[in-house]
């Protein structure tokens, strides 16, 4: 009975280890939620940059003026920039998915742990009682067989 009871203390301890894993999971979903946003605003960036430089050769075979050029040379520019703090972007918010799966890992460990720790005693308290009961049923039948006259 004792062995049972170690289970039953662990629950308050298991329920709160499940709850920071789920949040720990949620977290997790956040994080690769903004890496998935960050990643698609990078690739929209990419092919706009990409579809402005094709400009570029259309209508430079074409005869541009010189403020068309510095124009479009500016803009490129703050394309470029845009493309770079969007990449940095990216690279910080994968940080912080890397640091969030760590920290559901840690917690998803933590809580197996647990269950297999809680497992474990109510297996052992099984066996207990069950040798508990085995030992009574010998007692009684050796009872019976004291009492029994035989005939």
């Amino acid at each position: 009975m004792a062995k049972d009871g170690r289970a039953a203390r662990l629950a308050p301890v298991v329920d709160m280890a499940e709850k920071t894993e789920k949040a720990a999971a949620m977290r997790l979903g956040h994080f690769q939620g903004q890496v998935n946003l960050a990643n698609s605003k990078l690739g929209d960036l990419e092919n706009f940059r990409g579809d402005y430089q094709a400009q570029w050769v259309e209508r430079g075979s074409q005869g541009v003026s010189g403020q068309w050029m510095r124009n479009y040379q500016y803009f490129l520019n703050q394309l470029e920039t845009a493309v770079t703090q969007q990449r940095q972007s990216l690279v910080w918010h994968e940080n912080n998915l890397n640091k969030a799966r760590e920290t559901w890992q840690q917690a998803y460990a933590r809580v197996e742990g647990l269950r297999k720790l809680v497992q474990r005693y109510a297996d052992e308290a099984r066996q207990l009682e069950d040798k508990r009961e085995q030992k009574l049923m010998d007692e009684l039948s050796q009872r019976l067989v004291r009492i029994t006259p035989i005939e």
